[in-house]
């Protein structure tokens, strides 16, 4: 009976309790008062928050150095404006043109080419357009360089006749009265250059309707000089290609009857003298300027390469080119990528498995050794590390020559005759040799790290079992060392197949990897695109036998100690 009062207030509490989780509908609190799910995720974003503080100098380190490289190395491999920034009305109008037909482009097409080439040689940016361009057909180069010179000559010709007709129109300051606002004219009285910068050129109301083709080549030229160059747009004389366009006005639809601005007399003067002016035939005059401007593989070119994206760099890279038909193998004498590609995979290879069979041997004598001679031989593994690697390879280049240590040696023992001495310089046994060198302990660390963790008992074991000891060998400790193999071959091929200064010292012209025609492209011929487009083919190999790698062994595997 004495329990009685103790259940009844025990059943009268969860009562309580009940009622109260009825009565309270809303969300849980926190202890400060807030919903404890939005106060939980606040805590959760904040610690989130944290770790991206923390990881974030390393992430954006990554970025710049690592991620932000390859995107542009991968952009370059595809990006083509120059064509079409450099040559924007010859481009567009070669979009009509047939360039798988046997006539080559019409009139308009070369006048178009001049007012492109007028405007490029004076940004100077023909000669970057010629080497380009030179890098799909040879002699382009010369080409736009000889062009980029004489092609002033073409407008001079209308120059020459506005000046003998008016001194009215030999100088800026006239030309300014006749095209320039009043307003800007008034802002340029007096400016010198201490001033500051100038006020930008302001076109007078009304005279581009009546001088369109003379309005926008004047524009240019007054933006060239006032941003580029800097100079005082007021006093600088006009190019001869304005001469050109306002001879173009003239003789066109566009009236100047009805004009009576600024210096309407002379120009009126002008419109009534420009159809009598002696007039340039542009297609003779590029064609006397170099007869390559009528060939149709020149504008072929121009015409193939014209998009501002381009798979040429990628065909060039795989001996293929680009031509009006699309892509087509290269000239069986041109054909030399696919060949280094091969000869890179091949002796990576042939470099990584003879590391394998020299690092092995030195792996296990360093992990069964005593700890103290085991550091002191892996001291030795380590030296080569504190010499530079052009060292290195040039002392092999020094060993390996016909009158070089090794050759001595072996006449010396008279195993090699004095002359027949072995080749092993310039040629792929030079590379193979260097490399090997360079890259074992690469080889040999990952081996060693991973060898000291087998042990010996397992091989006891086995041999108080009856196996012989190359049984033992083969079924107990080699499956355990794999992983170090694995990890070895991963850094020493890696390593193998991106190295480009040891075979061009010692590797000769059968030596050479592909990683040498990166750089050459790189800092020698500065074709960017095409080293862009190999090095971004050769990452693609990488990851691909990575992948191939991982299905077949199985990266996780792959352990460093």
């Amino acid at each position: 009976m004495s329990d009685a009062p103790t259940v009844q207030t025990a059943a009268s509490s969860a009562a309580e309790a009940r009622a109260a989780d009825a009565a309270h509908t809303g969300p849980m609190l926190a202890a400060d008062g807030t919903p404890l799910k939005k106060s939980l995720n606040r805590a959760l974003r904040l610690q989130k928050v944290r770790a991206l503080a923390l990881i974030g100098p390393l992430l954006i380190f990554v970025l710049v150095t690592f991620i932000a490289p390859i995107a542009d190395m991968l952009f370059r491999s595809v990006e083509n404006e120059i064509v079409s920034n450099t040559l924007p009305r010859t481009t567009d109008m070669l979009a009509e043109w047939d360039a798988k037909g046997t006539e080559f482009p019409q009139e308009p097409i070369f006048e178009a080419l001049y007012d492109d080439m007028f405007f490029a040689k004076e940004a100077k940016l023909h000669t970057r357009l010629g080497s380009r361009l030179n890098y799909e057909l040879t002699g382009v180069s010369s080409l736009f360089r000889k062009t980029g010179r004489k092609v002033d000559d073409m407008g001079e010709v209308y120059q020459d006749q506005f000046e003998d007709l008016d001194d009215f129109w030999k100088t800026g300051e006239n030309w300014n009265s006749l095209m320039a606002s009043d307003g800007w004219l008034v802002a340029m009285d007096g400016w010198k250059k201490s001033d500051g910068k100038q006020p930008p050129f302001e076109l007078r109301e009304g005279i581009a309707e009546m001088l369109p083709a003379t309005t926008e080549t004047y524009v240019r030229f007054a933006d060239f000089i006032q941003n580029q160059d800097e100079d005082n747009l007021y006093k600088k004389d006009p190019w001869a290609i304005v001469y050109s366009s306002l001879h173009a006005d003239l003789t066109g639809q566009n009236s100047v009857a009805s004009y009576t601005g600024p210096a309407a007399a002379e120009l009126k003067a002008a419109a009534a003298a420009a159809p009598a002016f002696e007039t340039v035939n542009f297609s003779e005059a590029f064609r006397d300027i170099d007869k390559d401007w009528h060939a149709l593989d020149v504008w072929q070119t121009i015409k193939v390469y014209s998009p501002k994206y381009t798979s040429g760099y990628f065909l060039n890279a795989v001996d293929m080119q680009k031509s009006v038909d699309g892509p087509e193998l290269r000239p069986e004498n041109e054909r030399i990528y696919g060949i280094l590609f091969w000869r890179t995979i091949v002796m990576s290879v042939v470099i990584t498995g003879s590391c394998i069979l020299l690092g092995y041997p030195v792996a296990w004598i360093l992990a069964n050794l005593p700890v103290r001679q085991a550091n002191l031989l892996l001291i030795l593994v380590l030296l080569p590390f504190w010499t530079s690697l052009l060292v290195r390879t040039s002392a092999w280049k020094v060993m390996l020559q016909q009158e070089g240590v090794i050759n001595d040696t072996l006449v010396w023992l008279g195993l090699v005759a004095t002359d027949d001495r072995l080749a092993l310089i310039n040629n792929q046994t030079g590379t193979i040799i260097a490399m090997t060198h360079i890259l074992l302990p690469f080889m040999i660390l990952p081996l060693y790290s991973v060898m000291q963790t087998i042990q010996p008992s397992y091989l006891r074991a086995a041999k108080s079992l009856g196996a012989t000891n190359w049984t033992a060998f083969w079924r107990v400790y080699f499956p355990q060392s794999i992983p170090g193999i694995g990890a070895g071959s991963i850094l020493v091929f890696i390593l193998a197949i991106g190295y480009y200064i040891t075979p061009a010292i010692v590797g000769g012209t059968s030596g050479t990897f592909i990683s040498n025609r990166i750089a050459y492209h790189i800092s020698s011929s500065l074709n960017w695109g095409l080293g862009a487009a190999l090095g971004a083919i050769l990452l693609a190999a990488v990851l691909l036998l990575y992948y191939a790698y991982d299905k077949i062994v199985g990266i996780d595997n792959v352990k460093l100690g």
